[in-house]
This record gives C-alpha cells, structure tokens and sequence, in this order.
C-alpha cells in the first residue's frame, strides 16, 4: 500500500509544529547518525552469521607421505625373442 502523498505532507507540518524550524537540522543529523549505526548493526551481524555458516577446514594434520613405487623386478624375456631358448630352426 503506497503512502499517499498527502501523509507525508502532513507528518512534515506536525514536526514543524512540535520541533520547530530551528531544531529540524538536529533531529536530521540525530536520524541519519542512527541510520548509519543500524546500518554498520546490520552488517556486522550479517558477517557474524555468515562466518559462523562456513564449514571450518580441518586442523593441519600431517600428510602421509605418497606409497613408494614398486620396485622393479626381473621379468622374463618375452616369447619369440632371440635370446629366449636356443632351438634349431
């Protein structure tokens, strides 16, 4: 529901009246003072909530270290390969 016009009209002249010209330049920099504290209110509290929702990363444990490859073994000469077995052909 959008406010009318005529309201704002209305609320302005009924602080005139209760604070008078002279005050008005107070009351503003009392509003905006406060505006800008529930402001910084907000944004800390925002980022309080926000670290407290991030997962931790786990304590720094020690890394084991990688397995040591296979040690290289002897194999076999493959088939068909001269010096395998000594036939006559």
């Amino acid at each position: 529901m959008p406010i009318h016009p005529f309201w704002i009209i209305a609320i302005i002249v009924v602080v005139l009246i209760i604070f008078g010209p002279g005050r008005l330049p107070e009351l503003g920099a009392g509003v905006g003072k406060a505006m800008r504290e529930f402001r910084k209110a907000t944004s800390e509290l925002t980022n309080e909530v926000t670290q407290a929702t991030q997962p931790t990363p786990p304590a720094a444990a020690p890394t084991p270290p990688p397995p040591a490859p296979p040690a290289p073994t002897e194999s076999a000469p493959a088939q068909g390969s001269e010096s395998a077995s000594p036939t006559n052909r």
